[in-house]
């Protein structure tokens, strides 16, 4: 059944973006420099690694809903398993953005994140829409 990965890698995305919090609070509090890292708040490296650290949180929660929604509803959505892969590829948006801050890398795996996840909350959505309810269950 499509969902079940979505909520596992969810989950552990979203305890590895935690972690990533608590770099983010010794580069703000306690590191050497702490003074340049509040400094540049909302410029450059600082702006986008707390732009990776909610979006990844973000996109992990949605995983786990996603992965939740398609488990229950199993044989009444259309297209699980193009939800379930799209949702877990939107996982890219922000692992991009760490991978353009720490390595340089092109934007490219956070525009193809982003459109994605995107893709997957409307088609679910969609999907959601056009739902056939039972007799038992509409009344």
């Amino acid at each position: 059944m499509h969902g079940k990965n979505n909520i596992a890698v969810g989950f552990l995305i979203m305890g590895g973006f935690m972690l990533y919090g608590f770099l983010l609070i010794y580069l703000r509090d306690f590191a050497p420099d702490k003074q340049a890292w509040v400094d540049s708040y909302s410029t450059g490296k600082h702006f986008e690694t707390r732009l990776a650290h909610v979006h990844g949180n973000l996109f992990a929660v949605l995983n786990v809903i996603i992965g939740y929604l398609l488990l229950h509803f199993h044989g009444k959505l259309k297209n699980s398993k193009a939800i379930s892969w799209l949702a877990m590829t939107g996982l890219l948006m922000p692992t991009g953005i760490l991978a353009e801050v720490y390595l340089g890398a092109p934007p490219v795996l956070v525009l193809v994140g982003a459109m994605a996840m995107t893709a997957s909350v409307v088609w679910l959505g969609i999907s959601f829409y056009t739902m056939k309810l039972s007799t038992t269950e509409a009344a």
